[in-house]
């Protein structure tokens, strides 16, 4: 038997085990000197495996060969990888500075991290919960890895974050500001101004703007607590903090928003302003909401920019864009925007405002709550508890001098009926209702008890609207879908003859699920003369929905292929925001 072989069976290793037992029984590095090793780097707070290396008492190659085979991971050759800057952006220069170890690639929502000793498990679970993904440990050698986290710190100190101007951003530092509310008295201010649960509300935050997305959700339950974000309308988990931290980073988030943290049993409602830079602020509207284990937190992003967009880049065809420019050059008449909540409708409205804003136009809005600002246009918060209501509201625009007037929403025949006035008298009013499509709007109005003539009369202009993720303009490709389907889906016989080519997702790494953005679909009908009988004649959604057609109106389905023939979307995702 060799001395190595009689090395493994010595009394004197018992205290020895997995990867350090591996090494010496393979003959890597002898009994003493691995004591020596552990002594050394745990006086100097350092990996054993570098701890070698550095030493010399063993190679980097000889331990990372061992190490995959004790463990059954795979082993890279850094100097034959070529490594994904964008994974290694995922985890913060933080984190490689401490662990010493390298994202090298990331497939979907799976990140693969370089590693020199595979059973550091306390530094892979800490990045797995910095990044929200799932990790998986690829064995390098420690020296090719140490020179590879260097460069990449280096890059990273060199290069500022992007938050609109050329200043870094302290996470613990950014201005924030809310309502007016006053703290709670039972929580004091050391609970929830912690500077880790500080930092990391901070970071989600700021990665939920950097990503584009819409919604953030803080979502407790009764063994985890996750944190989800709403991108291009999808919600993804991005996170799982350690539910023993429920209670802070709600206390954390209603202490940004000015809420009352000690007051835990009622929904609550409040905004956050977070100032990034000089030049860019990002308001976010904040919603509490008790549940069984807490407090459930969703925060709506509110990016002013949105608006400014224009209205061509809302996904109008272009004989729909006319009708909507046309209707908001009249002096008079209701435009009703629907759509269910997330649809875009707000983005619709305020794109119309900002067409109308101009230094001769009195504007003025009811919103609840207001969720961007503009400029140039007076925006009044409804609030019901001391009476200021959409009804009340509109009373009072109409007594000073309005020309549009925007309602945030018709909830009830008064504000309806306020409305539909407004609109009758020489007025241009703006509002929105949750109905399914256009035709289905007029007869909702008639529902709610106001009268047909009223509406037709009135109501000149509707638009009921969708959103559909965009895909990838890097990444879609075409897919292969037999005739019989594509007729099947509603495509007209003459562009299936054509050669009508359908695009669908791929992925890659610019996109989400191989889409990016969203682009908008539209029911664009004007109120005729026709339509106005058949409204006043007691007539249903169907009828009014059947001349629409006569008239040339596309339905939400129609607008919706249009756009797969475009390869701006998928069939896929028009099947899952329209009906067949």
């Amino acid at each position: 038997m060799n001395d190595n072989a009689s090395l493994a069976f010595s009394p004197s290793r018992s205290n020895l085990g997995g990867l350090p037992q591996r090494l010496v029984q393979d003959g890597v590095v002898n009994e003493s000197g691995m004591h020596a090793a552990l002594q050394a780097a745990t006086d100097r707070k350092t990996s054993f495996v570098t701890q070698l290396v550095v030493s010399g008492t063993a190679k980097a190659r000889d331990i990372a060969i061992a190490a995959a085979a004790e463990y059954g991971v795979p082993l890279f050759d850094l100097d034959a990888l070529s490594v994904d800057p964008d994974a290694v952006r995922t985890v913060s220069e933080k984190l490689l500075s401490k662990h010493r170890m390298l994202p090298l690639f990331r497939r979907g929502k799976r990140l693969y991290l370089g590693v020199a000793d595979p059973t550091n498990l306390h530094a892979i679970d800490e990045i797995k919960f910095q990044t929200g993904l799932a990790v998986e440990a690829i064995v390098v050698e420690d020296d090719k890895l140490q020179r590879m986290v260097d460069k990449a710190i280096e890059q990273a100190e060199a290069q500022m974050p992007n938050f609109g101007d050329d200043e870094g951003v302290d996470l613990e530092a950014l201005e924030v500001s809310g309502g007016d509310e006053e703290l709670g008295a039972e929580v004091g201010r050391d609970e929830v101004e912690d500077a880790p649960i500080v930092r990391f509300v901070n970071k989600v935050l700021l990665d939920a703007i950097r990503r584009g997305c819409s919604d953030v959700h803080f979502e407790p339950f009764e063994k985890m607590f996750r944190v989800r974000y709403r991108l291009d309308g999808v919600l993804k988990e991005i996170a799982q903090p350690p539910v023993q931290l429920t209670g802070k980073i709600a206390a954390r988030l209603k202490v940004m928003a000015r809420l009352d943290i000690a007051e835990r049993r009622v929904p609550q409602d409040g905004r956050i302003k977070m100032r990034l830079s000089k030049t860019r602020a990002i308001d976010f509207r904040v919603s509490s909401c008790p549940t069984l284990y807490g407090e459930k937190i969703v925060l709506r992003i509110l990016d002013p920019s949105q608006a400014m967009l224009g209205i061509d880049a809302l996904g109008y065809e272009g004989f729909q864009k006319e009708i909507y420019l046309k209707h908001l050059a009249k002096p008079q008449g209701m435009i009703l925007v629907t759509g269910p909540t997330g649809s875009g409708k707000t983005v619709s409205l305020y794109t119309g405002l900002n067409i109308l804003n101009r230094e001769d136009t009195n504007i003025s809005t009811a919103e609840d709550p207001a969720e961007i600002n503009l400029p140039g246009v007076n925006q009044v918060n409804v609030n019901n508890k001391v009476g200021l209501t959409f009804a009340a509201a509109l009373r009072a625009f109409l007594r000073q001098d309005p020309d549009v007037v925007m309602v945030g929403e018709i909830r009830d025949l008064e504000t309806a009926e306020i409305a539909i006035k407004a609109a009758q008298t020489g007025h241009l009013v703006l509002s929105t209702l949750h109905t399914n499509d256009a035709p289905q709007t007029l007869t909702r109005l008639v529902d709610m008890g106001v009268k047909p003539y009223a509406i037709a009369t009135s109501v000149s202009l509707i638009i009921a609207q969708r959103l559909a993720r965009r895909l990838c303009s890097h990444c879609k490709q075409i897919i292969d879908v037999p005739a019989e389907a594509l007729r099947k889906e509603g495509f007209q016989p003459n562009d299936i003859a054509a050669g009508l080519k359908i695009h669908g997702p791929k992925g890659c790494q610019n996109c989400t699920d191989g889409y990016k953005g969203r682009v908008g679909i539209y029911q664009v009908m004007e109120v005729t003369e026709d339509i106005g009988r058949i409204i006043m004649a007691g007539g249903s959604a169907i009828d009014i929905s059947d001349q629409a057609i006569k008239e040339g109106v596309w339905d939400l389905r129609r607008a919706g292929l249009e756009k797969v023939k475009a390869g701006l979307t998928s069939l896929e995702e028009i099947n899952s925001v329209t009906i067949e």
